[in-house]
């Protein structure tokens, strides 16, 4: 293959990338993380399941950068998650100073690169690498709406006894408990979920969508979700790599765009070989248009806070 996908973190959601970045034939993929023997073997394992799941991707890991160079896409899911006694700053703090590590030596090698964001605080990190890489906007992009709208749209289906494959909806806003679940641009077959659904059905998949990490994370106790989170990028990777032209939900840096400006935003954007092609402005209500201000105002804060701790340090 000459496509080359690299991947920073080799956790549950970096490797089970790599996994379905090589099954579906996309790209070799380079694995990188600072713990030693972790990302070779993790790459070594994949490598010898290819003759089962018959698909010639190569395979690298590594823990120094030199791996990555002229990669078409990095994936980066480096990070901590917080732990008891963490406070939120402490998070924020240190996987703020990940994120710029990581993107000074992966723009470095590879300054052509489309960055997909998968790290938390996620709209905040998208900052950090937006400023750490000098990228042009439309080359750094954040997931989240593809995870928090495929939750939805995995509990409509559950909801209604259908297909998912008939299901579409739009989460719009920032990555947490303000994003903005769209029930009238939400619709199973064609049909908005409004005429198939109550009022009372709605709100409660709504609030469980907005729960959709915490939910799993209770669950595992141990844990976060990684599956999920990991065909997200990968749907955001294929689409950049086969040039496909998918409208999907990103975050995207809005310059204006929903009144909002300077803010990595979850909106629907056109995803193709430049990125992020278009930035798709749809209709909203009054409300709808509120609850996502709302949301964005939730990130300017984040931003804001990282600034502080910039400052402090």
């Amino acid at each position: 293959m000459n496509r080359k996908v690299t991947v920073v973190g080799a956790g549950n959601v970096g490797a089970t990338a790599a996994q379905r970045l090589c099954e579906k034939e996309l790209a070799d993929v380079v694995l990188i993380d600072v713990v030693e023997g972790m990302p070779q073997g993790k790459a070594l394992d994949l490598a010898e399941a290819a003759p089962i799941e018959k698909h010639d991707a190569r395979l690298t890991g590594a823990n120094v950068y030199d791996a990555s160079e002229k990669s078409d896409i990095i994936i980066i899911t480096a990070g901590i998650a917080r732990k008891p006694g963490m406070s939120r700053d402490d998070l924020l703090s240190t996987n703020a100073g990940i994120m710029q590590k990581v993107c000074s030596q992966v723009a470095r090698l590879s300054p052509e690169a489309v960055i997909i964001v998968v790290s938390n605080p996620l709209d905040a990190m998208c900052h950090v690498a937006f400023d750490a890489t000098a990228f042009p906007k439309n080359r750094v992009i954040g997931m989240a709406g593809v995870l928090d709208s495929a939750r939805f749209r995995a509990f409509i289906a559950m909801e209604l006894n259908v297909s998912v494959e008939n299901t579409h909806a739009f989460v719009l806003g920032g990555h947490g408990d303000t994003m903005v679940p769209l029930p009238r641009y939400s619709s199973v077959a064609g049909i908005p979920i409004t005429e198939l659904m109550s009022a009372d059905q709605i709100e409660r998949l709504v609030q469980r969508t907005r729960n959709g990490g915490a939910e799993i994370v209770s669950l595992l106790k141990t844990g976060s979700a990684y599956y999920a989170p990991a065909s997200a990028a990968v749907e955001m990777a294929e689409a950049i790599l086969k040039d496909k032209k998918k409208i999907l939900p990103c975050a995207a840096y809005l310059d204006g765009e929903y009144g909002i400006k300077g803010l990595f935003i979850g909106v629907p954007v056109k995803l193709g070989a430049g990125g992020i092609e278009e930035i798709i402005e749809i209709k909203l209500r009054e409300d709808e248009q509120a609850a996502l201000l709302k949301s964005a105002d939730a990130v300017r804060q984040l931003v804001k806070d990282l600034e502080k701790l910039k400052g402090r340090s």
